[in-house]
């Protein structure tokens, strides 16, 4: 099947999403990723002395390697404004990003939880443009995704890295999708790409959050108990 994950910045599909991509991957399945932003804006451009584009165009490069390690089916960078999304018109958001689904043609669309886990506001943006597309395709496209899967973390007992983040409850969580230490390691090696950002990583404690499970919401959907595949029930074409 074909998965279409859709986020804001470079380093949103290594920071948690990862392991179950290079899952899908291992499993035969298209894995393709759509980034809005190149993530120039960031506070870490200080530290290397960098301008917003010459940020931009190092994360770009960070995330080529990254395509490469995961080995994803196809990705697309966008140049719209990192942490300026909320500024943007919705509806100039919306229709890029139906262009996309459709040129794609993805089995399941995925983004950000309602939270978006860190609660920065690109995320929180762009949950809401990727669910209202994929609300409106529902209703007039008949090869529209089938599917929405809303990238989350699970509670936790484990102390929290530097970075406050947000959860899911139990019966708010759909999906609980199991990953191998190959998997596990296959993230490790795309996350040693964002070389500009090892200190957030650490920080973060982005491998130990995520462990060996990954976990998603369906929107519109309820599984209890959890189903272990984003594709879990869906009709082959």
């Amino acid at each position: 099947m074909r998965v279409l994950y859709i986020f804001p910045h470079p380093d949103d599909e290594s920071f948690g999403p990862a392991p179950a991509i290079a899952s899908q991957i291992r499993q035969g399945h298209e894995v393709f990723l759509l980034t809005y932003t190149r993530g120039g804006a960031t506070k870490v451009r200080h530290t290397y002395r960098y301008n917003i584009e010459q940020m931009g165009n190092v994360r770009f490069g960070e995330m080529l390697d990254v395509a490469k390690v995961l080995s994803l089916t196809g990705m697309t960078v966008l140049d719209l404004p990192d942490s300026g999304l909320k500024e943007l018109n919705p509806i100039e958001m919306e229709d890029i990003t139906e262009q996309h689904i459709r040129s794609v043609e993805p089995d399941v669309l995925v983004t950000y939880a309602v939270h978006g886990i860190s609660g920065f506001h690109d995320h929180l943006v762009t949950h809401a443009i990727v669910k209202r597309v994929f609300c409106k395709l529902r209703t007039e496209w008949i090869k529209a995704p089938k599917r929405l899967a809303l990238f989350t973390l699970a509670p936790t007992d484990m102390e929290e890295g530097k970075f406050k983040l947000h959860t899911s409850t139990d019966s708010e969580i759909d999906c609980a999708v199991p990953v191998s230490v190959e998997d596990i390691q296959k993230a490790a090696e795309a996350l040693d790409c964002y070389k500009t950002y090892q200190k957030v990583i650490r920080d973060a404690k982005v491998l130990e959050r995520t462990g060996d499970t990954v976990y998603f919401e369906f929107f519109q959907e309820d599984y209890n108990p959890h189903v272990n595949s984003i594709f879990y029930a869906l009709p082959e074409e």
